[in-house]
């Protein structure tokens, strides 16, 4: 029983590590860190800002296994989910940028101009979507 045990341990945590490490490499890859720090114009701050993004994975992780209560849930909701639409939003746009997606999409339908608005309207919709699933549960 304790082989057994011992066993499953060792698979959990050597698939957490290969999962995150593929999503933080994922992340890396894409260059949002860097891309973050260079439009801030802080990119002495680029290894603080790589940390803190192994250490919110990190927190997230312990706070969703171990189901940690957070005081102020409203208020930490509200922040936790508009950094984390901000993140995913830049994450798919970065995505989006270097597969070329927007430029190919754009000469596909011949858009001339407006192309602001498409992308405002990807995004609303993206936002209006997520609404509807919060609320209604779909």
């Amino acid at each position: 029983m304790l082989i057994r045990q011992l066993f499953l341990l060792i698979v959990g945590i050597g698939s957490g590590v290969a999962v995150s490490a593929g999503t933080f490499a994922a992340i890396a890859g894409i260059g949002i860190v860097p891309r973050f720090a260079d439009r801030t114009h802080t990119a002495k701050h680029v290894l603080w800002y790589e940390n803190c993004a192994i250490i919110g994975g990190i927190l997230g992780n312990v706070i969703f296994l171990y189901q940690i209560k957070i005081p102020g849930r409203i208020i930490a909701l509200i922040v936790f989910g508009l950094f984390s639409g901000i993140f995913v939003g830049c994450m798919v746009m970065a995505l989006a940028e270097i597969l070329n997606v927007i430029p190919i999409f754009t000469r596909r339908i011949k858009v001339t101009s407006g192309l602001r608005f498409i992308i405002i309207s990807i995004a609303l919709g993206k936002i209006i979507g997520s609404w509807f699933q919060f609320f209604s549960g779909w």
